[in-house]
């Protein structure tokens, strides 16, 4: 008897070829991106003569109070930055959400230069507006403040927030909108009750956005910040760096604590930072 072989069982078999191709390469992306990560745990948990012995291998036993060591001297550095980072995430979505809907369902004269200027900051670089901005905050007498830390980034997370909340809600059904509205809703009620709901995907995008963003933020702390316990944790380690500079386990221990908080985050909402970024509500694709 002759085997009839079905057309996509062909086409699944030209693709294996191409598709272990796809496979490894990403294998390969995938550890060495994380080839760092692990260098950094296995060192954090060496003393300096196993760290000079066995540079890449494992060394036993472990130390773990290096972790404890590290966590003494940058506790107050995470806490600036998530102090820093939650008041952000709050100042940028209230001002990015309520914007994005404007620009999205409402209808006003200059709607549409308005929009261009808020996009076009997107390309003037932050180096550019450095000194102004360090000016503007040293005559308000903010300097060496948790404000001087946190009103810039509102600034300047509020642009790229307005334009991914802008795209986002436009992609929202408007016959929801309208419904709502012939219910007797009012704008503030649609807001509330429709378009804040529908909205977590992109709220999580520039959350996460944001953390990032100030979790990284080093050159702006270092210049407007002094006071120890205001410094941030990019800033911290460079001075927990020069602390530790000999040794080499509580230095690598700091840098594994001070990852943790952006590798949680990343882990817990990347599924609606994937839904944000694609214009969708998770789990609707």
């Amino acid at each position: 008897m002759t085997t009839l072989v079905q057309p996509t069982t062909v086409a699944s078999a030209r693709r294996s070829p191409r598709q272990w191709g796809v496979h490894i390469a990403l294998l390969i992306f995938v550890v060495l991106s994380l080839a760092p990560y692990v260098f950094m745990l296995i060192t954090s948990l060496k003393t300096n003569q196993q760290y000079n012995e066995s540079f890449w291998a494992i060394a036993l036993p472990f130390h773990w109070e290096n972790f404890g060591t590290a966590w003494v001297q940058i506790q107050p550095y995470l806490i600036a930055s998530v102090a820093v980072a939650a008041a952000s995430v709050i100042g940028i979505v209230a001002v990015s959400l309520l914007a994005g809907f404007v620009f999205a369902r409402f209808t006003f004269r200059g709607r549409g230069l308005l929009y261009t200027l808020i996009a076009a900051l997107l390309m003037v670089p932050s180096i550019a507006s450095l000194i102004p901005l360090f000016l503007m905050m040293r005559d308000f007498n903010l300097l060496n403040t948790m404000a001087v830390l946190i009103i810039p980034q509102i600034a300047g997370g509020a642009v790229l927030g307005t334009i991914l909340m802008r795209a986002y809600i436009e992609g929202i059904p408007q016959t929801i909108f309208e419904a709502a509205q012939i219910d007797g809703a009012g704008p503030f009620r649609v807001f509330r009750s429709i378009m804040l709901p529908l909205s977590l995907p992109v709220i999580g995008t520039v959350s996460l956005v944001t953390v990032q963003a100030v979790w990284n933020d080093f050159f702006w702390p270092l210049l407007t910040v002094t006071d120890n316990s205001l410094k941030t944790v990019s800033v911290g380690l460079l001075f927990f760096q020069g602390q530790s500079a000999t040794a080499f386990g509580p230095m690598f221990a700091g840098y594994f604590l001070a990852s943790i908080p952006l590798l949680i985050l990343f882990v817990f909402f990347s599924r609606y930072f994937l839904a944000g970024v694609q214009g969708g509500l998770p789990g609707s694709h």
